[in-house]
């Protein structure tokens, strides 16, 4: 907008919109709001205020509580591997319909992943933010070694040599290729 033209309705919405969202964001301000929109167009720099807003006002639940009713597992020491193979595949489902996805799992036996859903992913308090698009990534590794060893490429393992000066684990293919949903 140049000094000598007027706004328009559009503009002014989004001026308002912004107004309104800085205010309402204001008990949780610091300086990345300042500092993370300086070059954002005002309707992308809104969009982001509200995905900021509904973060700071979204519950911490854990992910079993996300869904209707509760979602709870057997225990893994209680099931044959042909019903764990089953149940494993539909609650990977489930958990992507709630938009959390799981990452780096090849290495993994089937019987490994349900245990860190059972007892890691499922318990833990998350925030729950419906944001279009926006997922809840979570990562089924431990240690950088295994990311090292089944998942870094080959520019990430020499980077990780270089800035750390430590001998790098063998590059291995992990032996469970999944298809998971994405």
């Amino acid at each position: 907008m140049s000094e000598t033209s007027q706004p328009t309705i559009d503009e002014v919405d989004l001026l308002l919109a912004n107004a309104r969202l800085r205010d309402e964001l204001e008990p949780y301000r610091d300086e990345s709001i300042d500092t993370s929109t300086g070059r954002m167009n005002l309707r992308t720099e809104n969009e982001y205020l509200a995905s900021m807003l509904a973060w700071e006002r979204a519950p911490a639940l854990p992910i079993a509580s996300w869904f209707t009713p509760v979602l709870e597992l057997p225990p893994p020491d209680s099931l044959d591997d042909d019903s764990l193979n089953e149940l494993l595949s539909a609650t990977i489902e489930k958990l992507y319909s709630q938009k959390v996805v799981l990452r780096f799992t090849d290495h993994l036996s089937n019987r490994e992943l349900y245990k860190i859903i059972y007892r890691d992913i499922l318990p833990c308090c998350e925030k729950k933010v419906e944001i279009p698009g926006k997922f809840l990534e979570w990562r089924c590794f431990e240690d950088t070694d295994t990311w090292l060893r089944y998942y870094a490429d080959a520019v990430e393992r020499r980077r990780y040599q270089e800035e750390h000066d430590v001998r790098m684990p063998p590059s291995e293919r992990p032996k469970y290729r999944r298809d998971l949903p994405h």
